[in-house]
């Protein structure tokens, strides 16, 4: 890989309120990251990545100078909850400007993974790189409620052209001239469209997506889908769009992998 691209496959999670430091790995052999954000070895030794963000000596920058470059890199990733595995050695690899629909049933782990390579879950087995700038919008548009409408775009980001940016990414979702407007006024589908310019304003390499369409009505959802894709096609991030539905799916991705008994099927 690289070195700069892996300099931008270590880093936090934008666009929700929650961020994480450098991705870590689990006790398979390979590393754990530590409170500090260090990574530790199996043998115990230090494999941190200092300033200029190269992987340190160690199994785990072995495996990240083995990755090949992509948006996202997943090797033998493996999340339990108590007795129950939910994911179970999983494989994924996401190319840059790539966009993959994961399908699969309730309870699958569909949520689990995505809020792993989102930094929200960290009690995992394998090697997960990700983009440092990522963005997630989840099944909720998870507005502030006393915030208006360009606040929330905007929130947990600092500069002078701050607000310049938010309202350009409220245009481009369609709600120029309603960025003061607050979250209890706005519908189902205009909320989303506030959480997709929360998302976008951060210039993302990688984009989460928990199922965002699934709380809205027939039509809205298909005026949503062809704004999400000119926005892809637009920015061309890579995305991990978690859904239910089939024909969504394959309407919007270039590539659809299902969740079967932990792990990935094409």
């Amino acid at each position: 890989m690289a070195p700069q691209l892996l300099r931008n496959l270590t880093g936090s999670a934008a666009g929700s309120a929650t961020t994480a430091d450098q991705p870590g790995t689990g006790g398979d052999g390979i590393g754990r990251r530590t409170a500090d954000g260090a990574i530790t070895s199996a043998g115990g030794g230090s494999d941190s990545r200092g300033d200029s963000g190269a992987p340190g000596v160690g199994p785990l920058g072995a495996a990240a100078e083995a990755a090949p470059e992509a948006a996202v890199w997943v090797r033998g990733l493996s999340r339990a909850f108590g007795d129950r595995v939910v994911l179970d050695g999983l494989d994924l690899t996401i190319a840059p400007g790539e966009f993959v629909a994961l399908l699969g049933r309730s309870g699958s782990g569909k949520s689990t993974l995505l809020r792993i390579l989102g930094g929200f879950d960290n009690e995992v087995e394998g090697v997960v790189l990700v983009a440092r700038r990522r963005s997630v919008v989840f099944q909720e548009a998870r507005l502030l409620p006393w915030a208006r409408a360009l606040k929330n775009v905007v929130l947990g980001l600092s500069g002078r052209d701050v607000e310049r940016r938010g309202r350009a990414a409220l245009a481009e979702v369609g709600l120029a001239g309603r960025e003061r407007a607050w979250p209890v006024t706005l519908s189902g589908g205009e909320a989303q469209r506030v959480a997709l310019a929360r998302a976008l304003v951060r210039e993302p390499d990688l984009i989460l997506l928990d199922e965002p369409f699934g709380a809205l009505d027939a039509l809205t959802r298909i005026r949503m889908h062809a704004l999400l894709r000119e926005l892809c096609r637009r920015h061309q991030p890579a995305v991990l769009f978690v859904t239910h539905d089939v024909d969504e799916a394959i309407l919007l991705a270039d590539r659809v992998a299902v969740l079967t008994e932990g792990r990935l099927s094409l």
